[in-house]
């Protein structure tokens, strides 16, 4: 198996922020790339605050571990020097094909050819992007869950193409860094956990558009009647609705129509999720 010790992670938003601190929490090096200034402000905020939640919700954690994972991350606007050492780049840019069709092809020329890539996409198939990477036997899809130090399942999911050992050493890539590996056996669109949280999801979001209930209504209903933790539209906020809102707009047309109403009652009006301080709910600012 390839020897996986510096990772690149493409885009710092919630959870591609999450993978890279959880990855240099692990002790690997990681460069973090976004594409400009304020996107890397706002990624360092980022990082400083999965530190302060890792210290207080992991044993050890705050033993000088958290603090020490920040060392080992590196922001990056140089999309060339970002990518020149990799030995793993991780991709998790918006859910828009085209967009990631581009990053890999213009990675794919950049990075030494040791390098695998993974794409994080939640809704696209590993083979919808394999050709614009130029290596499709490197490269496969490696999926998490947001709030990943908690939920650490990570997806992975190959080609036709993909190189037996290029899966086993991400398998293995997985586990190195506290995640539960999950083998998907074939492709499978929104793979296992979206297979299962996007429907629910839009169901709520349905409720919501059509005026049925408002999602305290619906997340209290969710949370008594079933036990959970969180309700629906508490996720959602979590998730980030601009996350949402891209894997909607790329659905069939009742996604389309829960994607419209996103976008104008809630993105429009800066209302992005608990990142952002409000979006069904508001969160106290930090």
């Amino acid at each position: 198996m390839t020897h996986i010790a510096a990772v690149t992670v493409l885009g710092t938003g919630v959870l591609g922020s999450q993978i890279a601190y959880q990855t240099a929490y692990s002790g690997l090096n990681v460069d973090a790339y976004d594409i400009n200034e304020k996107a890397l402000t706002t990624a360092k905020k980022r990082f400083t605050r999965l530190a302060a939640t890792y210290k207080e919700q992991i044993k050890g954690a705050a033993e000088g571990k958290a603090d020490a994972a920040l060392k080992r991350i590196t922001l990056q606007l140089d999309l060339e020097r970002a990518v020149a050492e990799a030995d793993l780049v991780i991709e998790a840019i918006p859910e828009i094909i085209e967009l990631k069709r581009d990053t890999y092809s213009k990675i794919g020329h950049l990075a030494p050819q040791k390098t695998i890539f993974a794409t994080n996409t939640s809704t696209l198939l590993p083979s919808d992007l394999m050709e614009s990477t130029g290596r499709p036997e490197r490269f496969l899809a490696l999926h998490f869950a947001n709030q990943i130090w908690i939920h650490n399942t990570a997806e992975v999911m190959g080609t036709s193409k993909t190189d037996p050992d290029v899966y086993r050493t991400i398998v293995d890539f997985a586990s190195k860094i506290g995640m539960v590996p999950i083998e998907l056996k074939k492709e499978h669109p929104r793979y296992v956990l979206n297979s299962l949280l996007t429907p629910w999801l839009d169901n709520a979001l349905g409720l919501l558009a059509d005026g049925v209930a408002e999602p305290e209504t619906v997340d209290k209903t969710w949370r008594i009647a079933t036990g959970a933790p969180m309700g629906p539209f508490q996720i959602l906020d979590m998730v980030g609705l601009n996350t949402v809102y891209n894997i909607d707009a790329a659905g069939n047309e009742e996604q389309h129509r829960l994607a419209r109403f996103l976008k104008e009652n809630y993105i429009d009006k800066g209302k992005l999720g608990a990142d952002s301080g409000e979006g069904f709910y508001s969160y106290a600012s930090e």
